[in-house]
């Protein structure tokens, strides 16, 4: 019996946030101008699904998410492709969240080497990315250092600092950012689907440096205050038991 609620239970909050996904990938986010990750507020609800859903349940649910979301808005058909970060960026959200943060350095570590090792990217300046360097840069620091992320909360996991949820929510957002960007420059779609010029592409990295951080700001500041009460309403820790 416990175990048939714990699945329905799980099955009702997959659906719950797969609606509030849609809400919110359904409506025009901040303007893009030269530059966009994201067109919508996924990236508000994003890392919140991270954090109370099983890896499994939250890429299915922000996955159902952005599929409906960019139906009713919208969107350049091949967003459907780039929109495939967004559930990614959820599972990263949960995985940190459990302390396997290593696995999280793996797939930034892959994925910025694709990068790096691409020609075109040389051309593009360096900083246009910066968070995803600091992203990057604090993953390493938790595996190369006595820092253990897992150390900073209990074993049921209840009582989770507010800030550490911001940083998950920060480096789940970049794992999202870091795929389109694989997408876009390693897998050659900035030049297979629109195509852009070496020139164009400078000036999207410019405006992405400035406009993407910004998104990732208003997303880690809504989790730090909604994650805790969020956490103890829906009793997160009991998906682990």
């Amino acid at each position: 019996m416990r175990s048939l609620w714990k699945e329905s239970r799980s099955l009702a909050l997959v659906a719950i946030f797969a609606s509030l996904n849609i809400v919110s990938d359904s409506i025009e986010g901040i303007p893009q101008f030269l530059s966009g990750v994201w067109y919508s507020w996924i990236f508000i609800t994003e890392p919140l699904t991270g954090l109370v859903l099983p890896p499994h349940g939250a890429f299915l649910s922000t996955l159902i998410g952005v599929i409906a979301g960019h139906t009713i808005y919208p969107r350049d058909s091949y967003e459907f492709f780039f929109a495939v970060g967004a559930p990614i960026g959820s599972v990263i959200t949960g995985l940190l969240f459990r302390g396997k943060y290593k696995i999280v350095l793996v797939y930034f570590a892959a994925l910025l080497g694709a990068y790096f090792v691409t020609p075109i990217s040389w051309q593009l300046p360096l900083w246009g990315m910066w968070d995803t360097y600091i992203a990057f840069a604090v993953l390493l620091a938790a595996n190369t250092t006595s820092f253990k992320i897992e150390r900073m909360f209990d074993d049921k996991r209840r009582k989770m600092p507010p800030l550490l949820l911001a940083l998950y929510a920060f480096i789940g957002l970049e794992a999202d950012i870091l795929f389109r960007i694989f997408l876009f420059i390693p897998c050659q779609t900035y030049r297979l689907l629109f195509p852009f010029t070496v020139e164009e592409l400078q000036a999207i990295w410019l405006a992405g440096a400035v406009i993407t951080p910004i998104q990732v700001a208003i997303s880690t500041i809504s989790v730090s205050t909604i994650g805790v009460p969020l956490l103890k309403i829906t009793k997160r820790a009991d998906f682990d038991e």
